[in-house]
C-alpha cells in the first residue's frame, strides 16, 4: 500500500503531465490561442466480489476516497470493504489493488463476511504468514507458507482480515507492525487471533467485455492510474519490464527478511537505489527515505544486487 514516500519523479512529456484525471481534475493549459478540449474523467466499472450489479466509480485520488465511492455506489459503509482485486472476483493476492489501477481494469470489492476466532500454540519461531494491508487500516493474510505452523491451522485462510491479536484491536495498524507483533509472540505459548473472512459466493466470473484478453487472461491497459496520499491521481505509463522484475525481486526480499509484501514499499526502495553508484550510497539513501524500518545490512546488500542484476538484464 502507498506510504507517501517517493523518490523524485522523472519528467514526463507535456501531454502526459496534463493527464490529471481520476480526482476530477482538469489537465494543464493548452498552447496559446488554442482551446483545449476537457478530458472526460476516468470511470471504473465495479462490482462486489461476492456478487452484485455493476456500478461505476470515479473522482478519487487515494484508497480512502476510492472506498468511499464504492461504498456510496452500493449503499454500504466504507469500513465494510476489506480490500479490492482487479479483474477477478476471486481472492487472488497477485491481483490486489494497490496504488495503481490499469485504465481498463475492473474493480471487485471484497467486503466483510463471517467473524471467527482461533487459538494457536506457537510451537515454532516462524508462523509462516505473510501480512499486507489495504492502505485504509485493515491488515490481512496475503500468504501462508506450505507446511508451516499456520498451514496446519485450517480455520486461518489467505484473505482473512486480522482484527485482534490476543484481544488487542489492531485496526489502523500498518502491516509491518502487525507482522512484528506476531513475530515477537513468545514461543511455546497459545495466542488468539480474531479474524474476519471476506464474504463469499459461488465461483463467479467477470462480465464479458471487461478489460482486454490475451491468451484467455484479462489484462489492463497500457496506462495506469496512480493514487497518491496527497494531490490528484495521475495517469502514468507502465514501468519498464526490467524495473518491474527488479521491484518484484525487492518485494520477495521484503517477504524473506520481514514477513511482509508491499509492492509500493518495494517500488520506493527500488527508486531510492536505482541511480546510486555503489551500495554505500544506496544504504544512505534508503536510510534517509525509510530509516524507521531499520533494514538489516544483508537485506540492503541483496537489494543492491537485485538492482544491479536488473540493470544488466540478468533477472528472469
Amino acid at each position: 500500500m502507498p506510504l507517501g514516500l517517493r523518490a523524485k519523479k522523472k519528467e514526463r512529456p507535456r501531454e502526459q503531465a496534463r493527464l490529471l484525471e481520476g480526482a476530477g481534475g482538469a489537465g494543464g493549459a493548452g498552447a496559446p490561442g488554442l482551446e483545449e478540449q476537457p478530458r472526460p474523467p476516468l470511470r471504473f466499472p465495479t462490482q462486489l466480489a461476492h456478487g452484485s450489479a455493476t456500478a461505476t466509480v470515479e473522482g478519487f485520488s487515494n484508497i480512502h476516497e476510492l472506498y468511499a465511492r464504492i461504498a456510496q455506489a452500493f449503499d454500504i459503509a466504507p469500513g465494510e470493504i476489506l480490500y479490492c482485486t482487479l479483474c477477478t472476483p476471486k481472492i487472488d493476492m497477485e491481483r490486489l489493488l494497490g496504488a495503481q489501477i490499469g485504465l481498463e481494469d475492473f474493480i471487485f470489492a471484497h467486503v466483510k463476511g463471517n467473524q471467527k476466532e482461533v487459538n494457536v500454540n506457537k510451537t515454532e519461531d516462524a508462523l509462516g504468514l505473510t501480512i499486507t494491508d489495504n492502505g485504509a487500516g485493515y491488515s490481512f493474510i496475503k500468504r501462508i507458507k506450505y507446511g508451516s505452523l499456520m498451514d496446519s491451522v485450517k480455520d486461518v485462510c489467505v484473505g482473512d482480515h486480522i482484527e485482534e491479536i490476543n484481544g488487542q484491536n489492531i485496526v489502523g495498524w500498518r502491516h509491518y507492525d502487525v507482522a512484528k507483533m506476531l513475530k515477537d509472540l513468545k514461543k511455546e505459548q497459545i495466542f488468539s487471533l480474531k479474524l474476519v473472512e471476506p464474504k463469499k459466493a459461488f465461483d463467479i466470473q467477470p462480465r464479458s467485455g471487461v478489460g482486454k484478453m490475451t491468451d484467455g487472461k484479462i489484462t489492463s491497459g497500457k496506462g495506469t492510474l496512480r493514487l497518491r496520499s496527497k494531490g490528484p491521481a495521475t495517469v502514468e505509463e507502465l514501468p519498464l519490464k526490467s524495473d518491474e522484475k527488479a521491484i518484484k525481486k525487492v518485494d520477495s526480499l521484503l517477504e524473506l527478511y520481514m514477513g511482509i509484501r508491499d509492492n509500493d514499499l518495494a517500488t520506493t526502495i527500488f527508486e531510492a537505489g536505482k541511480d546510486k553508484l555503489n551500495p554505500d550510497e544506496f544504504a544512505v539513501a534508503l536510510d534517509e527515505a525509510l530509516g524507521d524500518f531499520a533494514f538489516p545490512d544483508e537485506f540492503v546488500f541483496d537489494v543492491w544486487g537485485a538492482i544491479g542484476d536488473a540493470k544488466q538484464g540478468r533477472l528472469q
